[in-house]
């Protein structure tokens, strides 16, 4: 475990012994850790390392150590630092483990997204990844808080060796003023990312050289064999969405804005669906992009920053977005050019998963502090690339259960190799890879909430209309936005509606800025009827496929509100 001879938790008598979720740290006296540099040693297992710790360093100086020593790292025209995640450019979910422990081993969805690894293992990937720290001449550790609700915030400490992660995580959790850094104490939970050196794939339950591991009892995340920055994030996300509804409180993967009246609004949606370009809206203030929780008060946001997908990126369709790539945000395995280092937006050659952190802040309309009240109007986005479900529809409560467990989106053909037509992809609770408790948990915590405050949900597809993709076009961006505009001012609480298909929904008739013939698909289709209706069956089967893994434990009515076939 890790001990610092430096460092002292504020209160503690001189030469206390203190125990926190990181180890046992042994305090020398009255001396404060304050940001910036310090000599240390770090003890595990016998082994010593005499270093330089750097601890919530400015951005201007992260910035320094990134360019001097992380090769391939660069400053955009624009201000941002640019790095590369090295040959992982996305998350590694076969890779994700959870240790099986006593304390938490009935509370865990076990399963393909939360697979087992023994106490045992883990020990092994944690001295791994401390031996590896300890051999490299600078350690960077930023203290952070994920939850903007003091009731409910955690302490959190991250251990890495790149200043990139350190600048991504300074932007990624909640910075601390300087007197809450002085008294942070010790953290709830801590990251430790020795993401350049592999896990030893001779370890029991690994099934690669990388490694993501939690252990929940310990309160440690240990990252090895991946670089890419976003699984700090989503490991932070993980531990919440277990310790939130243990608390007796909803963790939520959705963006969340609020309007001028102070009406509430929740975006749930995979990727590429608009959950961020939809939420970043300049009429109402941005409370978060991705990660939320709903109290008995309202709603916070997790994260203090954003990770907004670049590819494609214009200053003309997100101009928010385009805005927030300035001195101190991160764009991650971006093309640029050598001379100008202007950012090629439209260049996939690295990865198609292009992305910027930026604090929060740099969203013109951000709300600091990030909370709000409780939800008016809940969005659950699709992109349907079948081309048959409707650009809007009014749910009702059991379709709203049936749809938030279900969490369509679907891949299109070119997007991933041996795709080569629409596939459609479910993930539960609009995000399947970061949910530790049964999705239906989440879903039976969001059906009370929703009953509690009369909450409105929308289901709204930005995928293809008028045919599948490769035939018919994606919805524009100016429908969807006048449709979530349509919803926030009240006209589609007022609309009329009709009934649709075999999807049992139903879809308003008029939607102001929007053609009426978009509003229904089967008009829309440039295909025959009989084709339309067998792409309509085709995916409403794979929805009931789906559903039967979750059939043993959902409500009569939520199955019946699926697909009618």
């Amino acid at each position: 475990m890790l001990r610092c001879c430096c460092r002292r938790v504020l209160g503690a008598p001189r030469g206390a012994v203190v125990a926190g979720a990181a180890g046992i740290l042994q305090t020398h006296g009255p001396r404060r850790l304050r940001p910036g540099l310090c000599s240390r040693a770090i003890h595990t297992d016998g082994i010593d390392f005499a270093g330089k710790l750097r601890r919530n360093l400015a951005p201007a100086r992260l910035y320094e150590d990134a360019l001097r020593y992380e090769p391939g790292t660069a400053i955009s025209s624009a201000g941002a630092l640019i790095a590369t995640s090295g040959a992982k450019t996305g998350r590694s979910p076969r890779d994700k483990r959870v240790v099986e422990e006593a304390s938490t081993v009935d509370d865990v969805w076990w399963g393909p997204v939360n697979k087992k690894l023994s106490e045992e293992a883990f020990a092994v990937n944690y001295e791994r990844a401390v031996n590896y720290l300890n051999t490299r001449d600078r350690l960077y550790v930023f203290d952070g808080f994920a939850g903007w609700d003091p009731k409910y915030r955690i302490k959190v400490r991250v251990v890495c060796a790149r200043a990139y992660h350190a600048l991504f995580m300074n932007n990624m959790l909640i910075r601390p003023s300087p007197e809450e850094l002085a008294a942070f104490g010790e953290p709830d939970f801590t990251i430790v990312n020795a993401g350049q050196f592999p896990a030893n794939r001779l370890t029991r339950g690994m099934t690669s050289s990388t490694s993501v591991a939690i252990s929940f009892e310990r309160r440690q995340m240990v990252i090895l064999g991946t670089e890419y920055a976003g699984e700090m994030k989503k490991g932070v996300f993980t531990v919440m969405h277990y310790l939130m509804p243990k608390a007796g409180v909803l963790s939520l993967h959705s963006s969340c804005n609020e309007g001028p009246s102070g009406d509430v609004s929740l975006f749930f949606g995979l990727s590429g669906t608009g959950k961020t370009t939809l939420s970043a809206d300049p009429r109402r203030p941005l409370i978060g992009d991705d990660e939320h929780v709903w109290t008995e008060s309202g709603v916070f946001n997790i994260e203090g920053g954003c990770y907004a997908k670049t590819i494609d990126l214009s200053a003309e369709k997100e101009p928010e977005i385009f805005d927030a790539i300035r001195f101190g945000s991160v764009l991650e395995n971006v093309v640029f050019d050598p001379a100008t280092r202007a950012v090629d937006y439209a260049d996939k050659s690295i990865t198609e998963n292009t992305r910027c952190a930026y604090p929060i802040e740099y969203i013109p309309n951000a709300k600091v502090p990030c909370v709000g009240g409780n939800p008016k109007n809940i969005v659950l986005l699709t992109c349907d690339a079948f081309g048959v479900l409707p650009p809007v529809a009014r749910l009702t409560p059991a379709q709203a259960m049936y749809h938030f467990i279900s969490g369509y989106t679907a891949k299109i053909a070119g997007t991933e190799e041996g795709v080569t037509e629409p596939e459609a992809t479910f993930s539960a609770c609009f995000g399947q890879p970061f949910l530790v408790w049964h999705p239906v948990k989440y879903a039976q915590m969001l059906a009370q909430k929703m009953q509690e405050h009369s909450v409105n949900v929308w289901l709204v597809n930005t995928g293809w209309n008028g045919g599948a993709y490769g035939t018919g076009k994606r919805i524009p961006l100016r429908y969807s936005r006048a449709i979530i505009d349509a919803i926030h001012s009240g006209e589609l609480e007022r609309a009329d509606y009709e009934q649709y298909g075999v999807f049992n929904l139903q879809i308003p008739t008029a939607v102001s800025g929007v053609p009426a013939k978009v509003l229904d698909p089967s008009q829309a289709w440039e295909g025959t009827p009989a084709d339309f209706a067998a792409t309509s069956t085709k995916l409403a089967r794979l929805f009931q496929a789906n559903f039967k893994g979750y059939a043993d434990k959902a409500a009569p009515e939520t199955i019946a509100a699926g697909p009618q076939l």
